[in-house]
Order: structure tokens, then sequence, then C-alpha cells
């Protein structure tokens, strides 16, 4: 039997297509990183409850082993990604929330990364795992959505039962220009990922599983359909084939152009019986159900104008960032250095900042990238319209932003944003649309959870 392919017959409104950039990463194999000599591994990794550290200064620890939990339902266990000696429990830099509480370790030099990947057992049968276990193993491998959100991996996969749960769609779309991780991922390592899809969907109960790829990385596209015939499941995947067009990887623009289903404003995918998973996660759900194996390294592409050997790099959690650029060097200066893709990545100034579970990239960027201009007036031209995938109005939501006019800013569904940047990136005034929207955002939930 064929392997299924669904060549888009849905689409998206809106979007852009930015230079991808992808030619600098894309053909360079997944290799070990650095043996870092300190690793930083924050105990906020997730959207949820911070954990709680389970270890003390002095403390010898092994890889693997887990050194921060919480009770709490949404939240995920922190492993030690090398072994060594606890240096300190204490705030150090975090990529998204500024600082953070991190256990610190001494790296033991004599440890060996988790760098090794066994092959899947020749009489690997998926039916003898029940769903309740994988949800189970899935939660002590402290796994969260490694494509950005970060949201609990178990949590996503406990069905509500008062909802459908039929379709499972696995992300390999890798829309932002520059990254290339989990295309190589698909491409050297498809067998994990199809395995990862098959028991997820076993978990979830979803009957139907599409795996989707942009049209612009047909080695992928071939790799996981030859997985798919290698495993036999020929009639239960389906690789849906997408046109190449940014946000395409959003969760919601890429429910729509597979299945044609919109997710309602406001809702989560699970109210139409649509999850979504990252192929990265997908592949780490197989490591935690067969093998085992927590979420203690990750594969992080180091890229940009700036860098001399741009590379896709297989590195333990708490790695510095300075270092994995060090790594790779430097061909001129770096004026920017972005935590993820150009488009919604953060820019960060401390490369001290550690590699956390849903850093994908780091892109380092030349003077001649950045939009340095002056911002000039809004000019009424309704391109940031055209380009928003959400149907916003970009324009009148910043002006809203910027007169601190929060019920006009509610009223035309701000909350809704996605913070892909299209509008900024059409924006011929140079106008920070999504900047703006961002702060706006922001300060609403603070706003709430004061309320409350």
């Amino acid at each position: 039997m064929e392997v299924a392919i669904n060549k888009g017959r849905f689409s998206f409104r809106g979007g852009v297509h930015p230079a991808d950039r992808k030619e600098l990463a894309q053909d360079q194999a997944i290799l070990p990183g650095p043996i870092p000599s300190q690793l930083v591994v924050p105990l906020s990794q997730h959207i949820g409850q911070v954990c709680r550290p389970l270890v003390k200064k002095g403390q010898l620890v092994q890889q693997g082993e887990l050194i921060a939990d919480q009770d709490a339902y949404v939240s995920a266990p922190v492993h030690a990604p090398m072994a060594g000696k606890v240096k300190e429990v204490s705030l150090q830099p975090h990529p998204v929330l500024g600082r953070c509480m991190a256990v610190v370790i001494e790296v033991d030099q004599n440890s060996v990364g988790q760098a090794d990947q066994p092959q899947l057992p020749a009489d690997l049968d998926l039916a003898k795992y029940q769903p309740e276990k994988i949800r189970q193993d899935v939660r002590n491998a402290g796994l969260v959505g490694m494509g950005g959100a970060g949201f609990p991996t178990h949590v996503k996969l406990d069905p509500n039962p008062n909802r459908p749960h039929d379709t499972l769609i696995v992300n390999g779309c890798e829309c932002e220009p520059y990254i290339t991780c989990d295309y190589r991922l698909m491409v050297e390592r498809p067998l994990k990922v199809v395995v990862g899809a098959l028991l997820a969907a076993k978990a979830w109960g979803s009957r139907q599983i599409y795996i989707a790829i942009e049209d612009n990385k047909p080695k992928a596209i071939q790799s996981i359909s030859n997985a798919i015939r290698a495993i036999g499941v020929e009639g239960r995947i389906e690789v849906a084939v997408l046109p190449t067009r940014y946000p395409q990887g959003g969760e919601r623009q890429l429910i729509r152009a597979v299945t044609g289903r919109i997710v309602p404003t406001g809702g989560i995918p699970p109210m139409i019986g649509v999850l979504v998973l990252n192929v990265a996660t997908a592949s780490a759900i197989a490591d935690a159900v067969v093998w085992s194996r927590p979420l203690t390294h990750r594969i992080v592409t180091v890229t940009g104008s700036a860098v001399a050997r741009p590379a896709n790099l297989e590195v333990p959690i708490g790695t510095p960032v300075g270092q994995l650029i060090d790594h790779c060097s430097l061909k001129h200066a770096a004026a920017r250095v972005v935590l993820g893709g150009p488009m919604m990545g953060i820019a960060i100034a401390d490369p001290n900042t550690p590699i956390i579970k849903t850093t994908n990239a780091i892109v380092v960027l030349g003077d001649h990238e950045l939009r340095m201009g002056q911002q000039g007036p809004c000019i009424r031209c309704g391109r940031c319209v055209d380009a928003c995938p959400e149907g916003l109005n970009p324009s009148l939501l910043a002006r809203t932003v910027q007169q601190y006019a929060w019920d006009l800013a509610k009223d035309n569904f701000i909350t809704a944003c996605i913070e892909c940047g299209c509008c900024s990136y059409v924006c011929p005034a140079g106008i920070e649309l999504a900047g703006y929207i961002k702060t706006g955002k922001a300060f609403l939930a603070r706003q709430t959870s004061k309320k409350t």
C-alpha cells in the first residue's frame, strides 16, 4: 500500500513569504554539541507551575536523574542533562522569563552525553503500550511542546471524554526562516517521529494521523514516507504536503490547511477534535515510552549570516548560548542574537542564557539584516490586514495600545493575535506592529491576573 499524500486541499488566509535562508544549515547533519563545563537548568521550561528543586548544593547527580518536580497537573519535571555536582540553586538568566530559579551543575567531564541513538527494536509491538502508561511515561520524562510553546505533553495527550478526539497532526512545517533542526530530524530519524506519532495517537485516542510538511522539504517528505512504509502503517498515517508560506506551522493555520476545520477565536484545537504536536515532541515521545529516556537533550540550529559554520547540534539542556556560538565561530561581528526564528524569536543580550526544552535555534544576525530605520506614520495601506492570518486589524490594535484604549483593544480581539510578526514584516512604514500588540496582550494579562 502506498503512503497517502494530501497535497494541501485547504489553505489559510494571509501570511507572507520571507526569504527562508535555510540553505545555511539544511545540509548539515545532526552532530553532538560541545561538552559544557557548567549547565544552567531552569526550573521553569514549560507553561504551568514552576518545579521545586529536589537537589541541594554539593549533591552529586547522574545523567537523567530527576532534579526538580511539581505536584501540579500542568507542569513537567526536570532532569539532569549530564552527570556532575550541583554548584548552586539560584536565580539565573532565562530566555523567556528574563531570570528564573535554576539548578547549576558542574559537569563531570568524564561523563558521556546522550548523543547515542538506539535503534528501534525489530520486534517493536505498539499494541503493548496502553494509553495511561504512555501518558505516565511522557510525564515522567518531562516532555513539553518542543516547537516553542512548552505546554506539558502529558496534559495534551489526556483526552476530554466530553469532546471529540479524532485527529492528530504532527507539525513538521518548520516555516520560520533559518531554522532546520526539525528538518534534519525528519531526514535522519524518521522512524522515531512515526513511532512517536503512533504512540501519541493511541494515548489521545485519535483515528487519523497527519504528518504535515511544507513542499520545500522534499527529502523530509520522502524520508517520512519511507518510514511509514517500513513500519507498515500506510493506512494509518497520511503525509500532508502543504504550500510553503509563513506561518504555515502556526497551530490554527495548520489545522485549517490540513483538515479545513476552524478553531474558534479564543478556543483550543481539542475543542474541534484535533491535537497538534511538533515532530521533535513526537520523537521525544518515542524516546520516553520505548526507551524510558527523559528529555535532557535537544537539537538546536546555530545559524545566521554572522555564523562561520552553521550547524544542527544535539546539546544538553542548560548549555550556555555563547558556548554554542563560539563552537560554530563568527565570521563578523554579531548585531543581534535571537533564540528561535527572526519572525517570532526573542533577542537576548546575555551569552550565559541557557538552552531550554523549547529552544530550537540560535540565529546570529549582522547589521545588514536589521531594520534600523526610523518608524514612519501609518499610511493606511492595509497591508497588515491582508497579511494577518487571524483576520485582525494590526494597525488599529497598535493604536489602541499606544493610546491605552484597552476596552477597544479587547473589542477588536487583541488576544486572538498569534504574534507571528507578519504585520511588522509587510509594514512599509517600519512600525513594529507585532511588538505593540504583544505589549498590549501582556498588559491585559497582568490586569486579568490581578483581578483573579
